[in-house]
């Protein structure tokens, strides 16, 4: 079982238009109302895989009422501890280019945050829990310790999607594969890459420090998967990039759905690459027939 946690999700309201006038009265000719979070989106991949799944984390309110129906309507099994505060509403407008008004989210009462540890006493050794996305200002960054540390009592394996120094911290308690873009990565180690070498050389130190398996996304570059024997790089599949929301999240599930049936980090690289670029290329959570489209036009090549 996978199981995706959400600490801060969100209805994410998301605002087509041509263009918008800063000051001025703007019609907005569709306007749609979706669930928000990256464990939510990790959660939608993994059922397009059929890989059995369980979603974690806090839902309250009115807006929270909205938020469940979203998770049934999207088939996603929804284990989430409910709060008395609100869920947060976040705008996204599309307008040419995306431009995003995230909320802070909701205060979690310490009576709430133990109810989400009893829900989450439910792994077992085996299991991978995936950890990603913000949090709430009323839980630190210790939360995200606390889960790490219970995973790794009952024998189960954690993916982590953060970065900087969380990042870092969560490296010696070997995360199954974490997943920061170029930029992210190099952001790490406070410097600017040379070529891909120097790129590769830096994804090497993550595993050196603790990460079982390192993927580093590159956008329309491609990305790299780097294991303890080798590295591998794949170019990016043509399409027309309709969607920046969730890619990354869809990329870290085709990795970590594939590679939990098959423990083969290839294969788990070829699924994380289509499900990410099929995100990319959709208006929203890839499906799985856009996911299939893809998968031939990945090519994976070993880097000597």
């Amino acid at each position: 079982m996978i199981y995706t946690i959400t600490a801060n999700p969100a209805i994410d309201y998301v605002l087509h238009l041509d263009h918008m006038r800063l000051g001025a009265v703007n019609r907005v000719p569709q306007a749609d109302l979706l669930a928000g979070g990256k464990g939510i989106n990790v959660s939608q991949i993994l059922n397009q895989l059929n890989v059995a799944n369980t979603a974690l984390g806090f839902v309250g309110g009115d807006v929270g009422k909205i938020l469940e129906k979203q998770l049934v309507t999207k088939a996603i099994n929804d284990h989430f501890t409910r709060i008395a505060a609100q869920t947060r509403i976040n705008v996204k407008i599309k307008a040419g280019e995306e431009t995003e008004l995230n909320a802070a989210g909701p205060h979690i009462t310490a009576t709430e945050k133990a109810a989400f540890f009893q829900e989450l006493a439910a792994i077992q050794p085996g299991d991978v829990v995936v950890i990603s996305g913000s949090l709430p200002a009323s839980l630190d960054k210790d939360f995200y310790n606390e889960i790490i540390a219970r995973v790794q009592h009952v024998g189960a394996d954690f993916a982590i999607d953060t970065t900087g120094a969380q990042l870092l911290e969560s490296l010696p308690k070997h995360p199954l594969v974490v997943k920061p873009n170029h930029h992210e990565l190099a952001d790490l180690f406070h410097m600017t890459f040379k070529d891909d070498a120097d790129l590769i050389a830096h994804g090497q130190d993550l595993l050196a420090k603790g990460a079982q398996h390192v993927l580093v996304s590159m956008a329309g570059a491609g990305a790299y998967l780097i294991t303890p024997d080798h590295v591998y790089h794949s170019t990016a599949p043509k399409g027309t990039v309709k969607n920046s929301v969730g890619a990354g999240d869809s990329m870290l599930a085709g990795f970590v759905g594939t590679f939990t049936q098959h423990r083969d980090a290839v294969e788990a690289f070829r699924y994380g690459l289509a499900c990410g670029s099929a995100t990319a290329f959709s208006e929203d959570i890839a499906d799985r027939a856009a996911i299939d489209a893809l998968l031939p036009a990945i090519q994976i090549t070993t880097v000597n």
